[in-house]
């Protein structure tokens, strides 16, 4: 179409293109409102950046009371789906059981954690990595919440899990049970006989008690909101270097308001202190 052509008009443009001549002068209702839609999604864009578990709804009242805008939760929420924003929550069925995998008694009920290596236990998180959604596995040791080992992947197998095991196996000994929840990772094959291998007593978490495993989805929390959250990591390098950079924070430096302000690795470390000074004596 050419608005200023000498010779044809633009009624005559539209006939000879084919076209009514109403549409040449449509102006769509998304286009009328992509500037008004710009302003929302900044301040949306910045609600995330400070609070990341805030969904639609909760922008949208945000919005209205904080930044005086007139929203509804239905334009943030199309806002929000157009631009491919969502607020950070757990996934649900995140491990998935399988139902041919033998599955073993829940073994920590009333039990009394007084030792190192006593009780370990772990379990499998996401991370959010531009787009992508990465698997996060952790072991800690259940009197002292130091993390033993760690592993990423882009999958979530048995094999990293497996890695997580052998490392922690190796640098710390072996533990007298180790706890994990009813996924198809930790109820496998290969999972539960390197475990039987080494001797160790397998248990599990009731089917739908979030709550037995508890002192690892603390873990989760402290390492999502205290990094991962505000560092916003763009490649896999990146994440592991800073993950592994929180880790030893956590062991090393983070005081622990349970364990009496001590850290894990102090925490861990008391009991064989301990020991070495009645043997000494």
């Amino acid at each position: 179409m050419e608005p200023g052509h000498k010779n044809l008009s633009i009624r005559m443009q539209c006939k000879l293109l084919g076209i009514s001549h109403s549409t040449y002068y449509y102006q769509s209702r998304s286009s009328a409102l992509e500037e008004s839609d710009l302003e929302i999604l900044k301040v949306v864009l910045r609600v995330l950046q400070d609070i990341p578990t805030f969904g639609y709804r909760k922008i949208a009242i945000q919005l209205n009371e904080e930044h005086d805008m007139a929203v509804s939760s239905k334009q943030v929420r199309r806002i929000m789906h157009k631009h491919g924003l969502r607020a950070i929550y757990p996934k649900p069925n995140l491990s998935r059981a399988n139902k041919q995998h033998k599955k073993y008694p829940y073994l920590l009920r009333g039990l009394n954690i007084w030792l190192p290596n006593q009780v370990w236990a772990t379990d499998i998180t996401y991370l959010k990595l531009g787009a992508k959604t990465v698997y996060l596995t952790a072991i800690i040791d259940l009197f002292s919440r130091k993390v033993l080992s760690w592993r990423i992947s882009n999958t979530m197998d048995t094999c990293f899990c497996l890695e997580a095991l052998d490392e922690a196996i190796r640098r710390y000994g072996v533990p007298g049970i180790f706890n994990t929840d009813q996924g198809s990772q930790y109820s496998s094959e290969a999972f539960t006989q390197r475990l039987k291998s080494h001797g160790i007593r397998i248990s599990m978490d009731g089917k739908g008690r979030a709550l037995d495993n508890v002192y690892v989805e603390r873990l989760w929390r402290s390492v999502k909101y205290e990094n991962i959250y505000i560092k916003c990591y763009e490649n896999m390098t990146e994440l592991k270097e800073g993950v592994k950079r929180y880790f030893t924070f956590y062991n090393s430096r983070r005081f622990h308001q349970s364990l009496d302000y001590r850290t894990p690795d102090k925490m861990y470390m008391s009991v064989f202190r301990i020991k070495e000074e009645k043997l000494a004596a």
